[in-house]
């Protein structure tokens, strides 16, 4: 029985691939896209989690003079208060990144694509060649999740990671290192 798969051009997009077809990444949401303190200040007050994000960056004003500042998009306001209401708008506009979930951390991947290790290259997941089975319960994480959390799991980063801290922790070091040189590949999850 097939598991989720990812597909991509290299092995780091299809492993990016594979964690987006089972948790939501870090993204800002398409409608927070005002840049002037005064529409970020109105989007803000406009939702009961708007509110909360202001407090939560340290705005504490009147009501009178909050109602001042959404009655006057000139009004003079301090830099250090236009400065909470773009943090507080930010923080509203960014969602944070699922966790990557433990079945994607304890799972078994199967690596199909060009593999070289040494002077041994060969297509994996072929008729000739069984994809590359990793236990990936072995490996480490950590990086990983640090840079997903904070939206910069590139695919080169993805991959780099992949080989130093999942596939090497399994499997070993490889004759010359583990290197995914192909344009395409695929990583099913089991």
């Amino acid at each position: 029985m097939a598991g989720p798969t990812g597909r991509g051009r290299s092995l780091g997009a299809a492993l990016n691939d594979l964690l987006r077809s089972q948790v939501t990444p870090r993204h800002r949401l398409s409608s927070y896209n005002a840049r002037h303190w005064h529409a970020q200040l109105s989007k803000l007050t406009g939702t009961r989690r708007g509110h909360q994000a202001l407090e939560d960056a340290g705005l504490h004003v009147t009501t009178q003079t909050l109602m001042n500042w959404l009655s006057d998009p000139e009004y003079n306001v301090r830099r250090s208060y236009r400065d909470i209401i773009h943090t507080a708008y930010e923080n509203v506009a960014v969602v944070p990144a699922e966790p990557i979930p433990d079945h994607v951390k304890d799972g078994q991947f199967e690596i199909s694509g060009t593999v070289k290790t040494g002077g041994d290259e060969r297509d994996r997941g072929t008729p000739e060649a069984a994809p590359l089975r990793i236990d990936a319960s072995w490996g480490h994480w950590e990086e990983i999740e640090e840079l997903w959390a904070a939206g910069e799991l590139t695919d080169d980063e993805f991959e780099d990671h992949f080989i130093d801290d999942i596939i090497v922790d399994d499997i070993g070091e490889g004759t010359d290192g583990w290197q995914f040189l192909g344009s395409s590949y695929s990583v099913e999850l089991r």
